[in-house]
């Protein structure tokens, strides 16, 4: 080296001093610039030591703190041109924005930075499903889940106050409207109301008649109403039928509007009023009506005008005898006496006709007949005044049955229940039997 130097024509002296200076610069601690790193740690390690940072051959790593991510070299090296292998710093790093969820929002501690920690939260009527919370973390990902927000809330209905309503006159039922309920939802707009019973606007029956509304939305949260449509039927006391007759009815028999007629059985006659109506205040207008026995004239001059009286009203047992003290009348006659309750039941007039003229006598009861009547009764029905007889007419007057023999009362009713009464008498003579008892 000196050997170089002096052929190059320099001093001895000059050519130490540059050595020596030039060593020194190469064992400079500053040889380098100081390596900085923001937001990050460089920690480096020199062949001097410790104490040098940036001396010739020095090598840094570099590292950034929580939350940064390093770009560049991860190591550098202080190399002889006074400049760093190379160079490096730390960029924050960022989570992903977080999306929206409906029906909620959140709140981050230090927006979507490493560390920052969003919290859910959601409308009224609505409940977080999954994590409530969820952090970003240091490699830039969140932790959990994305939740969302459901539907816990019912709908809300509220139901037409219950009612009363009185059954139209004549009628058992009641017209009752209301308006259909709405519903709302904090979530949906339009909600589909479901009825469970009858519909507004109908015939509704006497009682109380439950309506029911429910509705769902669409997470099928459920919500329901129900109120009481009640129907009034008002009623007077039931009639009571009249002794010897009976009544017909319209409607339901004793409510509002109902109409009553009065009907007397064959051989009675009403007295009074021919209906009656029950009243909205639940009392009958008018007083009832009475039957009583038809009022026979006896006195006529003929057959016809004494069957007259009878035809479609009544029918007629005439009893025909040869004397008052035939054995056969009396027996007869005790007979009838007894069972004459049952006759009246069944319609039946009994006319006696007994001995031959000019003391032959005609009657019904205490009334007597005129001969010209008993004599065209005797003609018209071929009765003979010999012997003992009964002939049996039916309400039309037709000839029906005869008997040559006194006849017990059970047989004679047996017969005229079987052969002479129509359906309608045979119930009532149902519910009038214990009435001769």
């Amino acid at each position: 080296t000196l050997v170089s130097i002096f052929g190059q024509g320099l001093k001895p002296v000059t050519l130490v001093l540059q050595l020596l200076e030039k060593k020194k610069k190469k064992t400079d601690p500053h040889w380098c610039h100081s390596p900085r790193l923001t937001n990050g740690e460089v920690t480096c390690r020199s062949p001097r030591g410790g104490a040098y940072r940036s001396t010739l051959g020095t090598r840094c790593d570099m590292s950034c703190d929580r939350g940064y991510r390093l770009v560049g070299k991860s190591s550098i090296q202080c190399l002889a041109n006074r400049r760093w292998s190379g160079t490096s710093y730390c960029r924050m790093m960022r989570c992903h924005v977080l999306p929206l969820i409906p029906h909620g929002r959140y709140t981050c501690t230090r927006g979507f930075m490493v560390d920052s920690r969003c919290e859910f939260t959601c409308d009224a009527g609505y409940r977080i499903e999954g994590e409530h919370s969820r952090l970003c973390q240091h490699g830039a990902s969140w932790s959990g889940a994305q939740p969302f927000c459901s539907d816990t809330d019912p709908p809300k209905i509220k139901c037409p106050p219950s009612r009363l309503k009185v059954a139209e006159p004549g009628k058992l039922t009641a017209t009752v409207t209301w308006d259909r309920p709405t519903a709302t939802d904090t979530a949906d707009k339009s909600l589909e109301v479901i009825l469970v019973g009858q519909e507004p606007g109908t015939d509704f029956k006497e009682g109380a008649n439950v309506i029911r509304y429910k509705v769902y939305d669409q997470a099928r949260n459920r919500a329901a109403c129900k109120f009481i449509v009640r129907v009034e039927v008002r009623r007077c006391p039931e009639l009571p039928s009249p002794l010897h007759g009976y009544l017909t009815c319209s409607s339901d028999g004793n409510n509002y509007g109902a109409t009553c007629e009065y009907h007397c059985d064959g051989g009675y006659e009403r007295r009074g009023v021919q209906s009656r109506v029950c009243q909205f205040d639940r009392n009958w207008d008018g007083k009832a009506a009475e039957c009583v026995p038809m009022e026979i004239k006896s006195d006529v001059k003929t057959t016809s005008a004494l069957l007259d009286q009878f035809y479609e009203k009544r029918r007629l047992l005439i009893m025909s005898a040869p004397n008052i003290s035939d054995p056969d009348y009396q027996l007869q006659n005790v007979m009838i006496q007894k069972s004459e309750c049952g006759l009246d039941l069944r319609q039946v007039t009994l006319i006696e006709l007994l001995g031959s003229p000019p003391r032959e006598t005609g009657r019904i009861k205490e009334s007597l007949l005129s001969s010209e009547v008993i004599e065209g009764l005797r003609q018209v029905f071929r009765i003979s005044r010999s012997y003992f007889s009964m002939v049996l007419l039916d309400k039309l007057g037709l000839d029906r049955e005869r008997f040559i023999t006194p006849m017990a009362s059970d047989e004679l009713f047996s017969y005229i229940d079987s052969f002479l009464l129509d359906e309608e008498e045979r119930e009532r003579l149902e519910l009038h039997r214990d009435y001769c008892d």
